[in-house]
């Protein structure tokens, strides 16, 4: 069984909705099951804590989860163009994780949402690719051999599935799901080709 690690920060709810869309495509590929983490917040007071557990939701991810996974996907809401600060966090501290080579070959893919429809989502999932790379993980885009890629007036993008919440925190579009889903897919297919 080949388990494929969606890991998350979402503040709103609607990385977390995409994250779940991924998990089940991945769940679609016969031989691959998602794995659903998240990562704490950070606080500017040194002193706050995090649950142990979080309230709800995906537990915090382990640096177990990064070595037995076979690939990644990775997602954030946008902030000012880039990933938010609790998974810039977590990534700053996977140095171990990159020295020992332990998610280099693997395949990734990227996701972000918005409340703005410039907000940076482009640039988003571009700074996020940057430290898989580093870890030597073999990216995998959202071709426009998706159809709801060429149409989409929501969210979408070659680089990674994406969405606009809006002011109103609007619900992931249909052609959102379809091109979340068809991500989460096409991930675990590559895990499994590269598995072989």
């Amino acid at each position: 069984m080949q388990e494929i690690l969606v890991l998350y920060y979402s503040q709103h709810g609607a990385t977390r909705e995409l994250a779940r869309l991924i998990a089940r495509g991945i769940d679609s590929v016969e031989g691959c099951r998602a794995r659903l983490r998240t990562v704490p917040k950070v606080s500017t007071v040194c002193e706050a804590t995090a649950p142990a557990v979080p309230d709800s939701g995906a537990p915090y991810v382990e640096a177990q989860d990064l070595a037995e996974c076979s690939g990644l996907a990775l997602g954030s809401p946008t902030r000012f163009g880039n990933m938010a600060a609790a998974m810039k966090y977590f990534l700053d501290g996977t140095a171990p994780q990159w020295m020992q080579g332990t998610l280099a070959g693997k395949p990734a893919c990227v996701f972000t949402s918005s409340s703005t429809q410039h907000g940076g989502q482009e640039s988003t999932l571009l700074t996020m690719m940057v430290p898989l790379l580093h870890h030597g993980m073999l990216l995998v885009g959202l071709p426009y051999s998706e159809p709801a890629l060429s149409h989409t007036t929501t969210g979408g993008s070659p680089y990674g599935v994406t969405h606009v919440a809006g002011s109103n925190n609007a619900p992931i579009s249909e052609d959102e799901k379809k091109l979340a889903i068809a991500q989460g897919k096409r991930l675990a297919e590559m895990a499994k080709r590269l598995a072989a």
